[in-house]
């Protein structure tokens, strides 16, 4: 079992594909939660010009609407989107990736490289991605024990 060897990001991207269900910051909150219910996602990335400006997430909108009421269906992403994305790269470990949203209370990061949107990890996918791991730990054991 060699602990040194980390899962990177760009492995659970690898297992998940790469495709992002993205939205303007000019559409409808109405028409937003519509995406959010098409791709069955909880976030979608917000871009403009090929470039990440914000994210938005249920959690968003159910907070707006609750302040707002159901006015804010007509409201635009852009105005209750999040402006400050934290992202994170391929080649970052799953494991830092799994402090940083705990620590930021964030469920899903941006994948950039370069400026340019490459894919989107979620806690449960990196939740989904330790399982795999640990399970892969426990085979190796049991192998070790089963053989010598």
């Amino acid at each position: 079992m060699d602990r040194g060897v980390q899962m990177q990001i760009a492995d659970v991207l690898r297992n998940k594909g790469q495709a992002v269900a993205t939205v303007g910051p000019g559409i409808t909150v109405s028409v937003l939660i519509g995406e959010l219910a098409r791709h069955n996602v909880g976030a979608l990335v917000v871009v403009e010009n090929d470039e990440v400006v914000g994210i938005v997430t249920e959690r968003d909108v159910v907070r707006r609407i609750h302040e707002r009421g159901a006015d804010l269906l007509d409201d635009l992403v852009g105005d209750i989107m999040t402006t400050a994305v934290f992202a994170c790269l391929p080649t970052d470990s799953v494991d830092s990736l799994a402090e940083t949203m705990t620590e930021r209370r964030i469920r899903h990061l941006p994948v950039i490289v370069d400026g340019q949107l490459v894919g989107i990890v979620s806690i449960g996918d990196v939740v989904k991605s330790r399982i795999g791991e640990l399970q892969g730990e426990r085979d190796q054991l049991e192998a070790y024990i089963e053989h010598g």
